[in-house]
């Protein structure tokens, strides 16, 4: 008797998921069976849905994933990149991608720019290559990706968010050096800029400034550590980009406007790191001879390492209680309401919506 899979497939935008039922196969070398606990529908996803980004359909949609180990092949090395034991039942998160180090354009400070990148949640569904996204019961781990054992108690919803936010903000911060004793300034206050903000505090930071246009959203920052903030259709708070040095700049709005601000808003030997702008748009334009004068560095992060992986890691679990986290996941539905999830996140533009999944047992 095989254990089956269900996945759901996009073939096309703004058309409903399809249901499909799969035998799961057996693992090749170096793979590990993971039963989906959890998976939050990321913005990108959303983007893919409405046809605003291009995916190889059909696939499967979801990478911010979290699940349990049900298999592990005999050729893995049975431990996480910690060292520790991997065990059926073990809760765990990963990378978003499988890099490969022995290709020829490897870079280990940057393996998530590798040619031969395997991503999770954005391939394309072959006779040999499916179960590799989130809205599925089932997912296979290939050779070269990066686990962690998680403790059984995290929330499951707040877990699903390492592999991509929590990880991606660690890049940032890992790019902008310095963070102790230095006034930030975080603009676009979603997933991304929340966690930043929470790891700026525990950082050490001295002041830290949250701008978006979405009173909401900066309430929220208040919640997650921010000392200022700041709308940005409000000129009256403008005053505080003067009132106070600005040592660093990380703008996950990708919006040319907040760009253009935060870094002509940058103190001497200011550092800015640009994350946000993943998408069509005007050009963002920069005045060289300030970026000059002032000795300014301006940096660009696509995904992350795996360093950047595990200090996500150990960053949510020290501290998924101390801040809000939890209430970041506005609305839950079970795997089989995967098109209300969708639609729900499209028309409430929540910070985040979950999809949560119940072992399977079915069988042919």
């Amino acid at each position: 008797m095989k254990k089956l899979a269900t996945y759901y497939v996009f073939s096309n935008a703004n058309t409903p998921l399809a249901k499909v039922y799969k035998p799961i196969p057996t693992l090749n070398d170096g793979e590990i069976l993971v039963n989906i606990r959890y998976t939050t529908l990321c913005g990108s996803d959303l983007h893919t849905y409405c046809g605003l980004r291009n995916e190889p359909c059909p696939t499967i949609l979801g990478h911010e994933i979290v699940g349990v180990i049900e298999e592990i092949s005999a050729t893995h090395s049975g431990t996480d990149v910690e060292g520790n034991q991997l065990q059926v039942g073990d809760l765990v998160t990963w990378t978003v991608f499988a890099s490969d180090p022995n290709t020829a354009s490897y870079q280990p400070e940057i393996p998530q720019k590798n040619e031969r990148l395997y991503k999770y949640g954005h391939r394309q569904i072959t006779e040999q290559d499916d179960l590799h996204g989130g809205l599925a019961t089932h997912i296979i781990l290939r050779p070269h990706t990066c686990i962690r054992v998680l403790p059984k108690e995290i929330s499951l919803g707040v877990a699903a968010t390492i592999n991509c936010a929590i990880a991606t903000s660690a890049g940032a911060l890992r790019l902008a050096h310095t963070i102790a004793e230095k006034n930030v300034h975080v603009a676009g206050i979603g997933l991304l800029g929340l966690v930043t903000i929470a790891m700026c505090k525990e950082l050490g930071a001295k002041n830290i400034i949250a701008s978006d246009v979405n009173p909401a959203r900066l309430a929220m920052a208040k919640r997650f550590g921010a000392s200022h903030t700041i709308n940005l259709r409000d000129t009256a708070d403008s005053h505080i980009l003067q009132d106070i040095t600005i040592d660093r700049f990380i703008d996950m709005s990708g919006s040319p406007d907040a760009m253009e601000l935060g870094i002509e808003t940058l103190g001497l030997h200011g550092r800015a790191v640009l994350v946000g702008a993943v998408f069509n748009q005007r050009e963002t334009r920069i005045d060289a001879e300030k970026v000059i004068r002032k000795m300014l560095s301006i940096k660009g992060l696509h995904n992350y390492n795996y360093t950047d992986f595990s200090t996500a890691v150990d960053f949510i679990i020290d501290n998924w209680q101390k801040y809000p986290f939890e209430s970041l996941i506005e609305r839950e539905f079970p795997l089989t309401e995967v098109n209300a999830a969708i639609d729900y996140a499209i028309n409430h533009k929540p910070i985040r919506a979950g999809l949560y999944i119940q072992p399977s047992t079915e069988q042919i």
